[in-house]
């Protein structure tokens, strides 16, 4: 932080604008593969339960393409889950059918 209040209060070192380059170069492709592994769990779920390969969310690896495919994959396609049978109204069960002997007195 202070680096960059030098680098605005006066004219710029050459060495401390490689150290602040250096940084963003480790820090950066860190900070794109902990979101790419934030949207990649969840699809490789969502691609699980609807009856899709999970690998194809392997393409959330190209950061927005890749992701806008998968989504218009998901959007548009025929997904392969067995629907639940919807239950309509049952009869009640018969009632135990009455006893045969006469009841003794």
């Amino acid at each position: 932080m202070h680096a960059v209040a030098l680098l605005l209060q006066s004219q710029p070192d050459i060495a401390t604008i490689r150290h602040i380059l250096m940084a963003m170069l480790v820090i950066i492709p860190m900070i794109m593969l902990l979101v790419i592994a934030i949207v990649m769990v969840p699809c490789w779920f969502i691609l699980k339960k609807a009856g899709f390969t999970p690998w194809l969310s392997l393409l959330c690896i190209i950061p927005s393409l890749g992701t806008l495919v998968l989504l218009y994959l998901l959007a548009f396609a025929e997904w392969k889950v067995v629907a639940v049978p919807q239950q309509g109204w049952m009869p009640p069960p018969p009632y135990p059918p009455p006893p045969t002997v006469p009841p003794q007195a």
